[in-house]
């Protein structure tokens, strides 16, 4: 196996995951619209459920900041791999910044002229 192939596989990973994150987060906030809409149609008071439904949410919260640690490792990564001069690799969607200091402008699917 070659140093693409290794890449590919942590890159390959890498977007697996933070794909199951996103997954995870909308999976929770389905959950949780499920059990607003639920009590609202049993005619519940909003008192009934309110634990279960501030753990549901406190989920929504830690899957949120899950979110934000794998978005900071990608970030690592990507700095790690361009340290050891092994130029820019994408894989997963590419619509990407260029560094994750600057956010991405303009509207997708516009072509930039660069030469």
């Amino acid at each position: 196996m070659d140093r693409t192939d290794i890449i590919a596989g942590v890159a390959g990973d890498l977007h697996a995951t933070e794909k199951a994150i996103d997954t995870a987060i909308s999976q929770a906030t389905t959950l949780v619209q499920s059990m607003i809409a639920g009590r609202a149609a049993l005619e519940l008071s909003p008192v009934s459920g309110a634990v279960s439904q501030t753990k549901a949410m406190e989920t929504v919260a830690a899957l949120s900041t899950a979110r934000e640690a794998i978005v900071a490792c990608h970030a690592e990564l990507q700095k790690d791999h361009r340290r050891m001069g092994w130029g820019v690799y994408a894989a997963g969607p590419v619509n990407k910044p260029d560094d994750w200091e600057t956010p991405m402008g303009g509207p997708r699917g516009h072509l930039t002229r660069v030469a």
